[in-house]
């Protein structure tokens, strides 16, 4: 599928797509992007093929954009973007039998985040640790742990184990890719997409509309007071609110489940994860749902 040319408000550096699809109507997808900059397109590049589906060969980079697992990146900056979605059907019929979306999200570095929001919220998300799962794949299953936590929240529960069985992918021995996250959650009812948070600002609101945000943030030793772990190279957490100076989180990576809600400093939070990665997966119910509304703080 041929997706419209796209124009991002600022030329963007990183790209990052996703797709969301209720049901079991699709087996395996595949992003492919071109990117004009400069006064000319790009060869046509492709991402990470994410579930089971198999697509011909394809160009992973080009001297102006670059297919990464999760995103592209774009040197020169992208001005207008093409984007095909290729995808397998799940069973008989076509694979946009069920109500779907795609989304992309577009960034390039902006200005200072302007001043915290004062209002407040706080969500009541479920709490599993993934040290509690088994010893295989325990310090591997930040984001089933996290998608898990979200889906029990909108009240579509799901064991971990289960969840990082089916985000597993095996051709890159991971479980932490985005775009299949998203893809797991909308099997089960839960809508979603990948957002590159441009600020503070924007987290909050997803916050203050009853919206838990699992957070990719990479940080050194002694950057996160208090943290579950004291350093990593990639890392997923579940954004539950907000007060004041403090972010409420639900931590994965804590020994157990009771150790799991946590309470982080937002000026620590903006510098692991806004000033980093940024991507956030963003997981709501299309339809009312059972969890609880957000509690003002």
């Amino acid at each position: 599928m041929a997706l419209p040319e796209w124009s991002p408000r600022h030329p963007a550096h990183r790209l990052v797509p996703a797709f969301s699809v209720l049901g079991d109507s699709v087996r395996g997808f595949r992003f492919e992007l071109s990117t004009f900059a400069a006064g000319t397109w790009s060869p046509w590049v492709v991402g990470a093929t994410v579930g089971r589906a198999s697509f011909s060969d394809g160009v992973t980079r080009s001297r102006t954009l670059i297919g990464e697992i999760d995103e592209f990146l774009a040197a020169p900056p992208a001005e207008r973007v093409r984007v095909v979605l290729r995808a397998s059907a799940g069973a008989p019929g076509t694979p946009f039998a069920s109500p779907w979306c795609v989304s992309l999200s577009a960034w390039s570095p902006a200005g200072t985040d302007a001043s915290p929001p004062e209002r407040g919220a706080r969500l009541v998300v479920p709490a599993f640790s993934q040290m509690e799962e088994a010893a295989a794949i325990r310090h591997r299953v930040c984001s089933p742990t996290c998608v898990a936590m979200v889906l029990a929240y909108y009240g579509a529960r799901v064991e971990v184990a289960d969840l990082a069985r089916e985000i597993f992918q095996p051709e890159l021995d991971l479980y932490g890719v985005w775009p299949a996250a998203v893809r797991a959650a909308s099997r089960r009812g839960v809508a979603g997409y990948l957002l590159r948070f441009p600020d503070w600002g924007t987290a909050a609101w997803c916050l203050e509309q009853g919206m838990p945000i699992i957070a990719s943030v990479r940080y050194g030793a002694g950057e996160l007071t208090g943290a579950a772990i004291a350093e990593t190279s990639g890392h997923l957490l579940v954004l539950t609110g907000y007060a004041g100076d403090d972010v409420f989180v639900n931590d994965p990576a804590a020994p157990r489940a009771a150790e799991v809600a946590r309470r982080y400093r937002l000026d620590e939070i903006r510098r692991i994860w806004l000033d980093r990665s940024g991507v956030g997966y963003v997981l709501f119910a299309p339809t009312p749902s059972p969890r609880r509304p957000p509690v003002g703080a």
